[in-house]
């Protein structure tokens, strides 16, 4: 099955990828993959405190992935797939597409200022030459109608 990968982070232009790529895997009757990118800890020399402080983060990124799965199961008939990983953006993102044969194209989220589309979208595209699957930016002010009228 081919699969949307979306990448799940606090932005306002992500709800807008995972909607693109949800009715775009329904439509084409494909699935969805979230993934989710954990930053390397800075603090290591503080074990204890960086445990914690990745098993809270992994608490709040499951919580936040069960809204966008909920509301796929109950529109799009979607259950999609959660992938949490951990260290650089951007060579995470790239293993998981490597790794998983499935995932056919990446969604992005872009944000409203013309100065900073978002971190991980800004790597990307500076590295399209090497990304091995297409990639669709989805528009941050996109409405919900003009997402399901495209997708």
């Amino acid at each position: 099955m081919r699969k949307f990968l979306v990448v799940l982070d606090d932005s306002r232009e992500c709800l807008n990828a995972m909607r693109f790529a949800a009715m775009r895997a329904t439509n084409s009757g494909g699935g969805v993959t979230i993934l989710s990118i954990i930053p390397r800890d800075e603090y290591n020399h503080w074990i204890g405190v960086a445990e914690v402080m990745r098993d809270e983060l992994r608490e709040r990124i499951e919580a936040h992935f069960e809204v966008f799965a909920k509301w796929m199961r109950d529109r799009q008939n979607l259950d999609p797939e959660l992938v949490i990983r951990e260290g650089d953006p951007l060579p995470e993102l790239l293993a998981l597409i490597e790794e998983d044969p499935d995932i056919a194209m990446l969604v992005m989220g872009a944000s409203d200022d013309s100065k900073n589309p978002g971190p991980l979208l800004g790597q990307v595209t500076r590295n399209l030459g090497s990304l091995p699957i297409p990639l669709t930016i989805v528009p941050g002010h996109l409405s919900k109608e003009k997402l399901a009228e495209i997708a």
